[in-house]
């Protein structure tokens, strides 16, 4: 049975997977009320895990590293109680090909080679070139279905990346391209990026090595 971890867990490691960002945005990745996501914040800041900071009118939590060791610690901790290394080290095998395929699909969304100039930015005026972009994400999100299956058949916090790339997805198709690649909304790579980065926190790895 898959196991729902424990809100502080939830919260330490929303703030992990997202890199900086304010309560609310970590109250909706965690799945844990913004008023007792706020006292979990305070608490692991007293802790010396988690620093807040503000610039340019932003303000955000982001991990020291004692909370990103702490955080790995409990991650470890919690795949062991529930049986999970083998499954999730699978998981991240088979996720590394497809790794490849959707960066290499966002560096088609951005640049569109021409004999002048093999860097040349896409302008998106060119629908058939688009079109074969989001036709590969849109391979990548089948291959992505089966694999969050699985994870959230180990822990549930693993849930929803695969609805939230493909409704990034849709959205590009419908006429906004920055939810392909756009980093200050909900993107395909956005996403992309969380799930990396959740898969390497639970294996205690790092980005790029193989499991």
């Amino acid at each position: 049975m898959t196991r729902t971890s424990a809100p502080d867990l939830r919260v330490l490691h929303a703030v992990r997977v997202a890199g900086f960002a304010e309560v609310g945005a970590l109250a909706r990745r965690a799945g844990v009320g913004a008023d007792v996501t706020e006292d979990l914040l305070l608490d692991a800041e007293a802790r010396g895990w988690v620093t807040h900071a503000a610039f340019a009118g932003l303000g955000g939590w982001s991990l020291t590293a004692a909370g990103r060791a702490e955080g790995e610690r409990r991650l470890a901790a919690e795949l062991t109680d529930v049986d999970g290394w083998d499954e999730v080290r699978a998981v991240h095998r088979d996720f590394l090909p497809l790794n490849t395929r959707l960066q290499e699909a966002c560096t088609r969304w951005q640049l569109r080679p021409t004999p002048a100039d093999p860097l040349a930015p896409n302008d998106h005026t060119d629908t058939a070139w688009d079109a074969a972009v989001l036709d590969d994400l849109a391979a990548v999100e089948r291959g992505l279905v089966p694999l969050v299956a699985r994870l959230v058949g180990v822990l549930q916090r693993f849930a929803g990346y695969d609805e939230r790339f493909a409704r990034a997805r849709r959205r590009a198709a419908a006429g906004e391209p920055g939810r392909v690649d756009g980093t200050d909304v909900d993107s395909c790579h956005r996403v992309w990026f969380e799930l990396h980065e959740d898969l390497v926190a639970t294996l205690g790895i790092e980005r790029g090595a193989a499991s």
